[in-house]
């Protein structure tokens, strides 16, 4: 199974850390002034109390001012533990609330075990933000041990994405105005979901103009549309190892026991279901999760 599909599968688990009501709840009982600063908090306390450059380098793809609104403020807010403490008990109320009962049962307890194993082969050589999360002692409980294991593989097929656009010669600007013109995301969503001024997106534009990415404002050229499937095919080659070691047998039952759940998950997470720049596809979890869409 290749790790884009699979990415599908544990992606959903690792969502619900930074906009469920519960996670929201947990970082505005900190004290946080809206939700960026949470998300902020939550997101690079592994690292400790990260200066903005640090975050907005590791980040990519938000614009330095919006990371700059929130750091270094959010940490004299609460400290990097207590962010962490936060995330976990919000993450904790949302699978419960999502996933009900079922968060204590075998299935649940079988992934857990499976992820226990895999989280060891997740590569973090390179990757501040995967190694930052593999560093952190994995919670007892297994849907949280799950959720942990979940959130390693997502920041370490991050980090190797962000690598990726590196060697593709994209900025963090031009990597945003490329991907919205593959996904057919307006720009006027995209500046806004990353605070991008409108005057460095309209220059990232006259730069894949003149590289022939683009054809035309939101229109990829074929050479574009090329760049853009080799950025996503080195972050899949970059992202393969956990699996490959697992096994097929082993990468098959994960995906049989995570589907289901994260297709649980995708249908109560508005954060999922309606942000256009959520890759997880309902349609293709129903499909490996044996149900009906």
């Amino acid at each position: 199974m290749d790790p884009r599909t699979l990415w599908q599968c544990f992606e959903p688990y690792h969502a619900v850390t930074y906009f469920t009501p519960e996670s929201i709840a947990e970082t505005d009982a900190l004290g946080c002034k809206g939700r960026w600063m949470g998300y902020f908090g939550m997101r690079a306390a592994p690292l400790g109390a990260a200066p903005a450059w640090l975050v907005t380098s590791l980040f990519y793809n938000f614009h330095p001012s919006r990371v700059e609104r929130q750091l270094p403020d959010a940490w004299a807010v609460a400290t990097p533990e207590q962010y962490l403490a936060a995330r976990l008990r919000g993450v904790d109320g949302a699978l419960r609330r999502m996933l009900g009962d079922d968060v204590d049962g075998p299935e649940v307890a079988e992934a857990a075990d499976l992820a226990r194993a895999l989280v060891g082969w997740v590569p973090t050589g390179g990757r501040a933000l995967g190694a930052a999360n593999a560093a952190l002692p994995l919670p007892e409980r297994p849907h949280l041990a799950l959720w942990q294991v979940c959130t390693v593989l997502r920041e370490s097929r991050g980090d190797g994405h962000v690598a990726a656009l590196v060697t593709a010669g994209l900025d963090p600007v031009e990597a945003l105005v490329a991907f919205a013109a593959d996904r057919g995301l307006t720009a006027e969503y995209m500046r806004l979901a990353r605070n991008v001024p409108g005057d460095e997106w309209a220059a990232a534009e006259e730069r894949l103009l003149a590289r022939d990415l683009l054809a035309a404002p939101g229109v990829l050229t074929e050479s574009g549309a090329g760049l853009r499937e080799l950025v996503e095919d080195l972050t899949d080659d970059a992202a393969a190892a956990p699996w490959l070691e697992l096994g097929e047998r082993g990468t098959a039952r994960f995906v049989e026991l995570l589907a289901p759940l994260a297709l649980r998950i995708t249908r109560q997470n508005d954060a999922m279901r309606v942000n256009p720049m959520a890759l997880a596809s309902e349609g293709r979890l129903a499909e490996l999760a044996g149900v009906d869409r």
